[in-house]
């Protein structure tokens, strides 16, 4: 990613509609800054629909995922994680919890949770896929752009350069 959230910030605040989100969330993956239009899903403690998603083929996509803020499981692993590289996801941002951090950090994806949590879930295959999800102050839309980096998360619904 080329633009800085900090630029994005200077260059944007009062000229474009785009929102900044809380710091609520974690840096995990070997990609610390990324980019891409949004692809949505809400899920509550199930990652059967997230593995669906991510063996799609990403394309120029970040996948927000709405998990609850869930602290009793994790709903992203290594493994996951892997398919989404291997997908060309460009990143994935969960309000919920991960595993298998050190392995993460080494797939170069970026990846964005509120924690770290030894237990995987188990899935049921429910959650809503591409509709409005808010969490960390901000509303997250299908085909909007997210912009990630180690200053923060900033969500436009254009393009930014």
């Amino acid at each position: 990613m080329n633009l800085t959230t900090t630029y994005l910030c200077d260059t944007y605040v009062g000229k474009e509609n785009f929102q900044i989100a809380e710091p609520l969330l974690r840096s995990y993956g070997g990609n610390q800054a990324f980019s891409g239009s949004i692809a949505t899903l809400r899920c509550f403690e199930d990652s059967a629909m997230l593995k669906k998603i991510l063996a799609e083929k990403g394309g120029n996509r970040v996948l927000v995922v709405d998990g609850g803020g869930s602290h009793r499981c994790a709903l992203l692993g290594a493994q996951l994680a892997t398919m989404a590289f291997d997908n060309g996801w460009q990143g994935i941002v969960i309000y919920g919890c991960i595993r298998d951090t050190a392995l993460l950090n080494k797939i170069p994806i970026g990846i964005r949770a509120l924690h770290a949590h030894p237990l995987f879930c188990h899935g049921k295959d429910t959650g809503d896929h591409d509709v409005l999800i808010t969490f960390a102050g901000v509303n997250f839309r299908k085909d909007h752009f997210l912009y990630a980096d180690t200053d923060g998360i900033i969500v436009s619904e254009t393009m930014l350069s």
